[in-house]
């Protein structure tokens, strides 16, 4: 086996000359910083680029794999996540433009007859509410099983997205409070889908795409796309699964290219009368405010910097990705990487936010060991937390997960006999054994507390 150290020299050696740059809109101290991530193995590539004006910077640093690969450049693909709401919220302005829809139709009228869509206090949701996460549903459905954490939303289907809104109770008035939701924007583009009797994709490359040449922003591979494409790597910087999201691909399933996203945002700029480009003005503006924290949000895309900056961020199992832009001063960056690792902050930095930068570090999980099946088995049931919630404890094979009361389904993977690790969040729980022998309860270690469930019926 390769010395991890040894191989990130050679890691760094290797990128030193990939390095592709013109112009020099981009700040000299985020391509040393982009330099220093790769080179110190925390993304194996990250592929940048500047709008200012009419000239247009690309800097690529790294290779698509960690330890060979090819340079990567402004065609490289990358997965570029909840950057796909932004598409599925222009995508919906442009019917709103067209007249087709309207941003206050209840979203019951796009859904089959038979769907029991959850309202609360007499008002129902619209498309509104799903365009600016306001609708009161959670992120994520609450019936979200994956059979393969690495793919996650692959197994997801239209009887399970239907099934969630028959049976969910909203928490709080519809369009009173923000809460990011993928099921929100997910069943948005479910809805256009709906609507038009075309796919997602079908979608975005008619409508978004094609009339900015944008050749390389699809769901679905071609064949250049997949030549081009970057291995993504998770937080244990191991290669892991493009993701397949059939059903909710309005929240996350495009990919796409620097040059690509360039263009995107050039138009999102620009001051073009076709309906696109009028849907993609209407996105901008602001469709939902709070006044307690001074927070608003356009159509899909959230503001930073006093709202200075219009943007959005995106990630995947092995990608995370960055675009915003200043309209003011017309300027733009996107930043795409195939690490698990964010890239907001270069993308924010650039835009002028001030941020430190700090180096991330790889996370380091504790070594999985073997328990045995019958041990394993002992572990299952349910476990009450507080009176109306509890923590579900399930067995798949040799795998077990955990639900707590209106969550997904989430893995543990075990660090001793009865300790176990969460790889999402950094927390344990440590099943606990009576004077019989028998498991009476467990502890969730989080934040700090240590949270006790007794075991029930």
């Amino acid at each position: 086996m390769i010395n991890r150290k040894i191989a990130l020299t050679i890691l760094g050696f290797l990128c030193a000359s990939l390095a592709t740059t013109q112009e020099t809109n981009i700040k000299p101290e985020l391509k040393t910083y982009i330099e220093q991530r790769v080179n110190n193995g925390v993304n194996p590539s990250i592929a940048m680029a500047t709008l200012k004006g009419d000239s247009a910077e690309f800097f690529n640093y790294g290779t698509t794999e960690l330890n060979d690969g090819e340079a990567v450049s402004k065609s490289t693909v990358y997965e570029i996540g909840s950057i796909s709401k932004v598409f599925t919220c222009i995508l919906l302005a442009e019917e709103v433009v067209k007249g087709q829809m309207s941003l206050d139709d209840p979203i019951a009228k796009y859904l089959p007859s038979d769907v029991k869509v959850p309202s609360k206090n007499g008002k129902e949701i619209t498309l509104k509410h799903l365009a600016t996460h306001t609708s009161a549903l959670p992120r994520m459905p609450t019936n979200f099983n994956p059979a393969d954490m690495e793919n996650p939303f692959a197994d997801y289907t239209t009887k399970d997205l239907y099934e969630f809104l028959s049976t969910y109770s909203l928490p709080r008035d519809v369009g009173s409070q923000y809460e990011y939701s993928n099921i929100g924007t997910g069943l948005l583009g479910h809805i256009l889908e709906r609507h038009t009797g075309k796919t997602y994709e079908e979608l975005v490359v008619e409508r978004i795409a094609m009339p900015l040449q944008m050749m390389d922003t699809k769901v679905e591979f071609s064949e250049n796309m997949r030549k081009n494409l970057a291995l993504g790597y998770n937080e244990e910087l191991k290669a892991t699964k493009n993701w397949d999201i059939p059903v909710l691909a309005g929240a996350g399933a495009l990919r796409s290219t620097t040059s690509d996203m360039v263009k995107f945002l050039r138009a999102n700029m620009s001051d073009n009368t076709s309906d696109l480009h009028k849907a993609m003005r209407l996105t901008h503006e602001v469709h939902f405010e709070s006044e307690d924290d001074n927070f608003k949000i356009g159509l899909g895309w959230h503001y930073a910097n006093d709202n200075a900056i219009i943007w959005h961020n995106g990630g995947t199992g092995g990608y995370r990705a960055f675009a915003g832009f200043v309209a003011e001063t017309n300027e733009a960056v996107v930043v795409l990487t195939n690490s698990a690792y964010s890239i907001d902050g270069i993308g924010l930095v650039q835009l002028g936010q001030d941020l430190d930068l700090k180096m991330p570090k790889v996370k380091v999980f504790p070594k999985i060991v073997d328990v045995a099946d019958d041990i394993l088995e002992t572990y299952v049931g349910n476990y009450q937390l507080l009176p109306a919630v509890f923590i579900e404890v399930s067995k798949e094979e040799k795998q077990l997960s955990v639900q707590v009361t209106g969550q997904p389904k989430v893995a543990i993977y075990p660090s001793s006999t009865n300790e176990f690790f969460f790889k999402v969040v950094e927390a344990s729980i440590v099943f606990n054994q009576n004077d019989n022998g028998q498991i009476e309860s467990l502890t969730l270690n989080q934040n700090g507390q240590n949270l006790q469930a007794n075991k029930v019926d």
